[in-house]
């Protein structure tokens, strides 16, 4: 493993965060408790023999061998602490929720994001196999058209005096379900009881209702006379039971029930439970790992800042029905008014769009997209699910941005060029499990009709002529035409080709900015003023 990316340090070792400290000492990538309590860190001194401890945040902020920081404190101190972390340049685990306050939460976002840096939430439930094999059944239509699902988190405890039952059980289920309908819901309702003090409910029951038709509830309470985990999904064709509490073999079940009609009357027809074989993990070591090769490989987490920040919308406009007792719309998006979308256009639940953006005919921005702020998307252009566009952008039409792809700032996309994201499809074989992750960094040019086969990376300000099919990752400034794409020169940041060759030692200056270029070992850089 990566030395680096092996380093990391747990900020707060209590309640949940030891078992982040267990765990990210067996993957071996343990090199720093920090916790405010010395007791407690001289107890993990005695159990982890040549681990370091630290008393204040700073000592890990300062420390050039931690690369990541796994903070697992109140959620009132997440935000201050992961902001600090994000401009140390670390890379940042959260544990549930990813803070308290939506601004906070787009905020950390768009710093990780301009400090390059991995954000992840820990929402456990989708490193559990289990968990993946339902969202693979689900997919594949296993189960057919989803209708209903309902998820039970009760316990007896833990009880806690900072957070009430919603936020302190149900981040984890709402995550699931949004992650399993790939939507955001459209309304929520929430009631809940209060009995040990006025102020902190013990029981909720949360309704949501989706665009696509589809309802779900959620129960959670930690005054139950037993322990009961379990999500259950009903589809058209088949019912999913997801019970954490059961053995492993029984933990996921598919009941193929059917309904008949007789004389105009609908009747059930019972089938026997079919268990489902799921290979054993654990999901926190899962999760940690997880992490770990975010950081190696600067990939975007499977529960990245973005998701987390979904999660945190449903569960204000959650605890606003609580309070209010009353149903509560859920915004697809936060700042409809500052954005133009033309009528033929469809934006999905659950996207964000910048402001002074414009969304054009008939193109489709789909669930968990984040568009940023002065993009201008053409006619006829798909961006989703769950794909990152920065500032400044212009999509021209025709041109699908699929998941996998994440385009970073006044990047411009020709027309009808073309991202790709699986690398073998066939028609019959669903590969969602394997699409690609294609990045392109900012400034970077597609002339018209290009094609960039996925999981490569196009550096800063390339420049990709029209037609060219790019098989491979193209360095920063690097002028490329053909099939397959061959570099013929370098382009400067204004978009002039640069009197540098290919390889060898030269500098050059832009007529037109003035801002000088400089090639050494086949790379060209800025020269800084």
């Amino acid at each position: 493993m990566d030395t680096l990316a092996s380093n990391i340090a747990v900020v707060g070792s209590g309640y949940w965060g030891k078992n982040l400290v267990r765990n990210f000492n067996t993957l071996e990538a343990l090199h720093t408790i920090c916790d405010t309590n010395k007791t407690t860190l001289t107890r993990f001194e005695e159990q982890y023999p040549g681990i370091n401890t630290a008393t204040a945040y700073s000592q890990i902020l300062t420390n050039p061998e931690i690369q990541g920081v796994a903070i697992a404190t109140p959620a009132e101190t997440h935000a201050t602490l992961a902001t600090e972390a994000l401009l140390a340049g670390k890379d940042v685990y959260i544990e549930k929720p990813l803070c308290l306050s939506e601004k906070e939460g787009a905020e950390l976002n768009a710093l990780a994001k301009r400090q390059n840096c991995v954000l992840m939430v820990g929402h456990l439930l989708w490193y559990h196999p289990v968990v993946l094999k339902l969202k693979e059944l689900v997919d594949a239509g296993e189960l057919g058209r989803i209708q209903y699902i309902y998820s039970n988190r009760l316990n007896l405890g833990k009880l806690r005096r900072e957070e009430n039952v919603l936020w302190s059980f149900a981040p984890h289920d709402i995550s699931v379900i949004l992650g399993l309908t790939g939507e955001m819901p459209e309304s929520i309702r929430a009631q809940g009881g209060n009995y040990l003090h006025r102020q902190i409910a013990d029981t909720t029951m949360t309704l949501m209702n989706f665009s696509s038709g589809i309802k779900a509830h959620i129960f959670v309470s930690w005054l139950h006379p037993f322990k009961e985990q379990k999500l259950v999904v009903v589809g058209e064709k088949q019912m999913a039971v997801f019970d954490d509490v059961a053995p492993w073999d029984d933990k996921l079940l598919l009941y193929p029930h059917s309904i008949k009609w007789s004389d105009n009357i609908p009747v059930a027809n019972k089938a026997e439970a079919v268990k489902v074989t799921v290979k054993q993990d654990e999901p926190l070591k899962a999760e940690c790992a997880h992490f770990l090769d975010c950081i190696k490989n600067r990939s975007k987490p499977r529960t990245d800042g973005e998701e987390g920040l979904r999660v945190l919308k449903v569960l204000n406009r959650c605890q606003e029905s609580l309070e209010n007792e009353q149903k509560v719309q859920v915004t697809s998006h936060s700042n409809q008014a500052d954005f133009f979308c033309h009528e033929s256009a469809v934006v999905d639940s659950g996207v964000d769009i910048g402001s002074n953006s414009k969304i054009w005919h008939f193109s489709h921005i789909l669930s968990g997209s984040k568009i940023g702020c002065s993009c201008n998307i053409g006619q006829n252009v798909v961006v989703g699910p769950n794909v990152t566009i920065g500032d400044r952008c212009k999509i021209q039409n025709n041109v699908s941005v699929y998941e996998g792809v994440s385009i970073g700032d006044e990047v411009f996309c020709g027309p009808s060029m073309v991202f790709t994201n699986v690398m073998n499809p066939r028609a019959a074989i669903s590969r969602k499990d394997e699409y690609c992750d294609t990045v392109v960094r900012r400034g970077v040019t597609f002339g018209a009709n290009c094609t960039i086969v996925g999981g490569i990376e196009i550096a800063e300000y390339a420049f990709i002529g029209a037609g060219a099919v790019v098989v491979k990752s193209v360095p920063a400034f690097a002028l490329m035409v053909g099939n397959p794409a061959r570099q013929i020169g370098w382009m400067s940041k204004y978009g002039k080709k640069m009197d540098l060759p290919l390889t060898g030692h030269a500098d050059f200056t832009c007529p037109f900015t003035g801002e000088k270029y400089t090639l050494r070992d086949d790379c060209v850089t800025v020269v800084p003023e």
